[in-house]
């Protein structure tokens, strides 16, 4: 954005707001507006200065933070980054903030806060930034997720694997999708930026919805159709050949592409070991990874899909892998599910059995 970037801060404790107004001031496309100790307090703080996002804690006195979040999507949709303690609970209320519609997440610490939150420095930044640009649309009410009917599926084969690559607002993007596919897709490995303590959280609330049977990767797993392996957070998730059989590999805690798990490793393995009969999703999210790795996969000859930007939250890495020249069509996150199983019914592809 040109413009300058208001924000609101909204949390309990007086030295997380001084340490969030100050992080967040020392970059100068951002200007901390105000801070509010509770809800009630930023709910007139809103209607008085009139921020381009807020950052809202979970646990409030007078009224907790997912009430209120639910409140501003009702009322006055805003783009809201929930700040959440890497907890079971924390995570537990993360994943209820993003189905409310907030557009992202920050696993605050909860032990010495003062170094803790300086290495956040950048992810804190970044993800304001692009909270601030985020398509932010008003929710009546929140309904539960409900497992939906799968659209209908006519592939051939079980041959092909299905990689998926998602950051800023892949929560509910990937849910969408997932909840689409039958239980007998072919193979899905998935790529979701999102730290380490929420991983196994998330991978479990898509099992509970979906007919894919989805689960958390630890490396070793024969990837098998009716299935989808999810990266842990903090570690890659790659893919390996072993005679006929792809295998997930998980491994490296090193950032790629900015961020750890990455798209790029991901969808460079898929290029390198499936190639033709891999089919690269690249979803909402900020900044370019995946880019790279999804022009790989078209280079190997695999299909490529990216999300288009009337449905993303933040489009930005389906929009990089479009300049890229890596996408082979655009499509809307509704009918995402029904071109995957399209390209997977298509002849001509090198089989491989699994």
């Amino acid at each position: 954005m040109s413009r300058e970037i208001k924000v609101l801060i909204v949390d309990d404790s007086a030295l997380v707001r001084q340490m969030l107004a100050e992080m967040l001031s020392s970059d100068p496309a951002i200007n901390v507006v105000g801070t509010a100790s509770d809800p009630i307090f930023a709910r007139k703080a809103i209607k008085e200065l009139n921020p381009d996002v807020v950052t809202l804690d979970v646990e409030m006195p007078r009224m907790d933070g997912l009430h209120f979040l639910e409140k501003i999507m009702t009322l006055r949709p805003m783009p809201v980054v929930m700040v959440s303690s890497l907890t079971q609970k924390g995570a537990d209320a993360a994943f209820r903030a993003l189905e409310l519609g907030a557009v992202d997440i920050v696993g605050k610490p909860t032990l010495d806060l003062k170094d803790s939150f300086q290495h956040l420095r950048s992810e804190i930044i970044a993800k304001v930034k692009a909270a601030a640009s985020a398509r932010v649309r008003a929710r009546a009410t929140y309904t539960p997720p409900q497992t939906v009917r799968p659209v209908s599926s006519h592939y051939k084969t079980t041959e092909r694997v299905v990689c998926i690559g998602a950051s800023t607002g892949g929560v509910e993007a990937l849910a969408q999708v997932l909840r689409s596919l039958p239980g007998d897709a072919p193979a899905i490995a998935i790529t979701q930026h999102m730290p380490q303590s929420f991983t196994p959280k998330f991978a479990a609330r898509l099992n509970r919805i979906c007919a894919v049977r989805i689960a958390e990767a630890h490396g070793g797993e024969r990837m098998l159709p009716g299935h989808a392996y999810l990266a842990p957070g903090g570690t890659h998730l790659s893919i390996q050949r072993s005679g006929a059989n792809y295998i997930c590999k998980v491994d490296g805690n090193t950032p790629v592409s900015g961020h750890c798990p990455s798209v790029d490793i991901l969808f460079r393995s898929a290029a390198e070991n499936i190639g033709v009969n891999a089919v690269g999703v690249l979803l909402t999210g900020m900044g370019r990874d995946g880019a790279e790795g999804l022009k790989a996969i078209r280079d190997a000859g695999g299909s490529t899909i990216g999300q288009d930007e009337a449905t993303c939250i933040v489009y930005g890495m389906p929009r990089a892998a479009q300049e890229l020249g890596a996408v082979e069509r655009q499509v809307p996150l509704g009918e995402i599910a029904e071109t995957v199983l399209n390209e997977c019914a298509k002849d001509g592809r090198q089989a491989v059995r699994i």
